[in-house]
């Protein structure tokens, strides 16, 4: 906190407007005269400036961001936890340049020239400042599944110690119906983290994921802005040594050279890995990799209050937002600053609203609310992964997780879209009877085709047991969402620098799911039941809970 004041100062001179807008939060009386959309609008549009430079952990965007999150906290009468407002996050930032700019593969059948960031993109999680892989052979094991409860094991009779692991995205229900849970529901297997994370269990040298857009439900300019600049990771005592050296995707095309040059029939051989009991296939294809790193360690940082309860004050509800992004990093259209107007400053707005509806509770809740805005999502979930591993309140007395990302533009909504349905019978009984105030009926989603269940904070409370909400609201009217998308000219902006805020914006949507969100949230504080699992993996981890 001690340097909060010079980073608001600074704002001041950066911001047209930004000190009368934090001084209005300091002062009950001129509160009163800000409505919910313009407080909402407010943070947004700050959170998002050029100023904060995209919002990227461990620069020097970082401390001015945090500052602000926290002294916006301090504001709306939230108190810092054990004496500071900010939660320490150690984490290991690498960019990693390859010598040449591109890495040569030779094969039975010639050789295979890949571009890096046009053809593959490449980096390490070690805290080494130079990498050489040599003469390392390439072994495509299908999607590099190890599922025993799937009858699937992608290593079966192959070591790839020492060895680059080339797999597919997704997993194989993603092909097969029959196979896993089925076309429309991606299992962590087949989420990208989880497959560098198996390569590193089996020793692998590295781990390649072959690129195709469908199957990884982005294109792939989403890979390319994602490790454009530097790549960070929580960091471990022994420098991430347990992980695999380097990690990387390649194009789809790419994949194809490789094979060429492997003399393999790929397509028949894809077609072969998408099926019960594929055997890993070495590919007689080498490369000797060197990279030079720069490695930075720092620490980031969650940024975290709490409103204390009353009688069951030891207990806790999150509600939790990311507030970082890609900061500055590869101009499109002249634009380097990738500001996260949608993804996510609209999520850290949304707290400071939710946090100044407990706030001004005639009587405060029964059970404390704990407001968390998290590092490094960007970066693999970073800040919550951390947060799950070192709670600040025991997580066997956190009652619920509220996760919010992008709550920004967005139109009235007709009813509601629950996800996970199922994995918590009590979780959606409160998320009916929230959604029957606002006149919506609920459309429970049993799907995950893109994986979306893990690719938000929400995931890593999940993982450590503790049960989440997941809910928003659908079909806005088609006439007006058409009239409305001319404005953005149909264009997304995920992942890209034209995710910034504009006033005509409509939040109209965006408010009514902070209400629903804040409605359950109320209930359960004042609750004295637990909301149960019924999903047997989540339940489990529940139940391990000390």
């Amino acid at each position: 906190m001690k340097t909060i004041l010079s980073a608001l100062a600074l704002l001041a001179l950066l911001l047209p407007g930004l000190a009368p807008a934090v001084h209005a939060q300091q002062s009950p009386a001129a509160q009163e005269e800000i409505s919910d959309e313009q407080l909402h609008r407010t943070g947004i549009r700050q959170l998002s400036d050029d100023a904060f430079g995209g919002r990227k952990p461990l620069t020097e965007h970082e401390q001015i961001t945090v500052d602000y999150i926290a002294d916006r906290f301090r504001s709306l009468g939230l108190q810092p936890v054990d004496g500071s407002y900010l939660q320490d996050v150690p984490l290991l930032s690498v960019k990693t340049e390859v010598k040449n700019n591109a890495v040569r593969f030779k094969g039975k059948k010639g050789a295979a020239q890949l571009r890096i960031m046009d053809d593959i993109v490449l980096w390490t999680l070690h805290a080494e400042e130079k990498l050489k892989i040599q003469n390392a052979e390439l072994v495509f094991v299908g999607f590099g599944i190890n599922a025993p409860e799937y009858g699937w094991n992608d290593y079966r009779d192959v070591d790839v110690k020492g060895k680059i692991a080339v797999m597919l995205v997704n997993d194989p229900g993603f092909y097969d119906d029959h196979l896993f849970r089925g076309k429309n529901y991606m299992t962590y297997y087949g989420r990208w983290t989880y497959k560098y994370e198996e390569a590193s269990r089996q020793g692998a040298a590295g781990a390649l994921i072959i690129h195709e857009t469908q199957a990884a439900s982005y294109p792939w300019s989403v890979v390319q802005n994602g490790r454009a600049s530097d790549i960070l990771s929580l960091l471990s005592p022994t420098g991430n040594r347990e992980l695999v050296p380097l990690q990387g995707w390649i194009t789809g095309e790419a994949a194809r050279q490789l094979f060429q040059i492997a003399g393999r029939p790929l397509d028949q051989i894809l077609d072969d890995a998408k099926k019960q009991n594929f055997k890993a296939i070495p590919l007689g294809v080498t490369a000797t990799i060197e990279t030079v790193n720069r490695v930075r360690t720092g620490n980031s940082h969650n940024v975290a209050a709490i409103l204390p309860g009353t009688d069951l004050k030891d207990e806790y509800i999150i509600y939790s937002a990311h507030w970082d992004h890609l900061g500055i990093g590869t101009p499109i259209d002249g634009d380097s600053i990738y500001n996260g107007a949608g993804d996510n400053a609209s999520g850290v707005s949304a707290l400071f609203l939710i946090a100044r509806k407990f706030a001004r509770l005639p009587q405060p809740p029964r059970r404390s609310i704990l407001f968390l805005a998290l590092t490094a999502e960007e970066s693999g979930l970073l800040g919550s992964e951390y947060y799950a591993t070192h709670p600040l309140f025991p997580l066997r007395k956190t009652v619920v997780n509220f996760n919010m990302d992008g709550y920004g533009d967005k139109l009235h909504t007709t009813e509601v879209r629950a996800s996970g349905g199922g994995l918590s019978k009590d979780i959606d009984r409160y998320i009916v009877e929230a959604a029957a105030t606002q006149g919506k009926p609920v459309t429970f989603s049993t799907t995950n085709p893109g994986g979306g269940f893990f690719r938000s904070d929400h995931f890593n409370f999940a993982k450590a047991g503790v049960p989440v909400v997941l809910a928003s609201g659908s079909k806005p009217d088609p006439k007006a969402a058409e009239e409305h998308r001319k404005l953005s000219n149909g264009k997304s902006t995920y992942h890209q620098p034209s995710d910034e805020y504009h006033d005509w914006w409509d939040l109209t949507g965006a408010l009514e799911d902070i209400y629903l969100y804040y409605g359950i949230g109320l209930r359960i504080a004042n609750d004295t039941r637990f909301p149960q699992w019924d999903d047997p993996t989540y339940k489990a981890a529940r139940e391990a809970q000390k």
